[in-house]
């Protein structure tokens, strides 16, 4: 009798460990470009890094093109659990934590240098950003560059600040909406997967999207001009929820830290080459037009005042995220 308990407690003790050596936690990611935008590729070398390192302990599934949620649900749908971790524009958490748009004011960050100071880990703003974010139940884990903002027009191209009289303009938040309306056109806030049919349809006249998008979204096809304005840094970021974060042991989140480090530096790295080599892309299939350094001064003046609009919304953080801005 004696022998058959032992045997039996032997037995249910093989399978726990079984059990145990086999339970594996999975991440979901709800992603809003296709995978093969270079968003989707550097979280696939997450990915890759994780699931290695975790021995299969974390499995990280990605859900690409907004198949789950549109970028402007991301915030809320990661906050409540609805999903472990979301990528998505920084200003999409612009509505619970305003200072986020600090990269949306125009010219504020207007070159690749000021820019990489300004995102690197440990920066005053960068510090300040990933805070405010946390507040709402959501962890920053790492930065996605994005690249620059640019203008895409149906004809005639806009060159100047006041060929925006009049237009309305698909935005991706509402700072870049202050710049709009400062210009004297009427913003239209919009999900980045929505907009290939609102210039098809001609929802909007013009709109503003990152260089990479117009490749991977071939906005080339429904729209016949792209101004180089660079008036923004376009910032995407990696969240996770925060309970979710805390349930997982210390080594899962060590090795999730060390990779989410790499790719970003990886990814800010090579942000120059990449935007040179999406521009050379779609060059022969949309007219691409440039700004001298007198033209670009004339929309400097002419958004100033959105900077004032900013802190207004962002408050005592925003006005110092502006301060810290001036000092790079």
């Amino acid at each position: 009798m004696n022998k058959a308990i032992i045997g039996a407690l032997a037995a249910l003790a093989l399978a726990g460990s079984a059990i145990s050596a086999t339970a594996q936690t999975t991440l979901r990611v709800t992603l809003q470009l296709p995978i093969k935008h270079h968003l989707g590729q550097n979280m696939l070398d997450f990915k890759k890094e994780v699931e290695a390192k975790s021995n299969g302990d974390l499995k990280i599934e990605i859900y690409p093109s907004a198949q789950l949620y549109k970028d402007k649900e991301v915030p809320q749908a990661v906050a409540s659990g609805a999903i472990e971790m979301g990528i998505a524009s920084l200003t999409r958490f612009a509505g619970t934590a305003p200072a986020v748009d600090i990269f949306y004011v125009p010219f504020m960050f207007d070159s690749p240098a000021k820019v990489v100071k300004a995102t690197s880990p440990g920066s005053a703003i960068r510090a300040g950003l990933d805070a405010a974010v946390l507040k709402t139940g959501t962890r920053i884990l790492w930065w996605q560059a994005f690249g620059s903002a640019i203008l895409l027009s149906k004809n005639p191209g806009i060159k100047l600040p006041a060929d925006m009289k009049g237009k309305k303009v698909r935005v991706f938040g509402k700072t870049l909406g202050d710049m709009v309306k400062a210009l004297g056109g009427a913003p239209t806030l919009m999900s980045g997967s929505k907009q290939f049919l609102a210039y098809q349809r001609g929802t909007v006249d013009a709109g503003m999207t990152g260089i990479t998008a117009v490749k991977s979204r071939k906005l080339y096809e429904v729209m016949d001009n792209m101004t180089l304005t660079y008036h923004a840094d376009i910032e995407f970021v990696v969240v996770i929820n925060e309970k979710v974060w805390q349930g997982l042991s210390d080594a899962n989140r060590k090795i999730i830290m060390t990779a989410a480090k790499r790719v970003e530096k990886e990814l800010r790295d090579k942000m120059g080459a990449i935007e040179q080599d999406a521009l050379k892309s779609v060059s022969d299939k949309i007219n691409v037009i440039d700004l001298t350094d007198a033209e670009r001064g004339k929309w400097r003046k002419a958004t100033k005042p959105v900077v004032d609009a900013y802190i207004k919304r962002a408050g005592a953080v925003g006005a110092k995220l502006v301060e810290e801005a001036s000092k790079l």
